[in-house]
């Protein structure tokens, strides 16, 4: 459950960074008053290296996201996305499987079933398809 609490704080930061990217993680961590550092540097790692690698990560999104352009994207599900994306990868300490999952119960949390549902599909085939890949 940590680190679903770390990916939900993922997404908050994500969402915030997206309206303005000046924001700092220190300043999100100062905002939020979470205590639990196991969470703070979890979310940590994973916001770090999705920015780090944002625009590789939404080229595969577009690709596989055929039907939608990212831009029009609900910002929600878009950075629900994003971090799946970097943890399938680029962290292949975590299975691609946990990913996917807590990607779709935070979708279904955070936005709605049927986002869930287009997060699941998008993030599994990216997992298929790209992970052979090196990147």
């Amino acid at each position: 459950m940590k680190r679903r609490k770390a990916r939900e704080y993922v997404l908050q930061f994500l969402y915030a960074w997206e309206i303005n990217e000046n924001i700092e993680i220190s300043e999100f961590w100062e905002r939020n008053g979470e205590k639990n550092n196991e969470i703070k540097s979890f979310a940590n790692q994973i916001i770090e290296g999705t920015i780090e690698n944002i625009h590789l990560i939404d080229e595969i999104i577009q690709k596989y996201a055929t039907k939608w352009n990212i831009k029009r994207m609900i910002t929600i599900d878009k950075n629900i996305l994003r971090f799946g994306v970097y943890e399938i990868l680029f962290r292949p300490d975590i299975p691609y499987q946990v990913t996917i999952n807590e990607a779709v119960e935070i979708a279904k949390k955070y936005s709605t079933r049927e986002s869930a549902a287009f997060i699941n599909g998008i993030l599994d085939r990216i997992a298929k398809e790209e992970k052979q890949l090196s990147y």
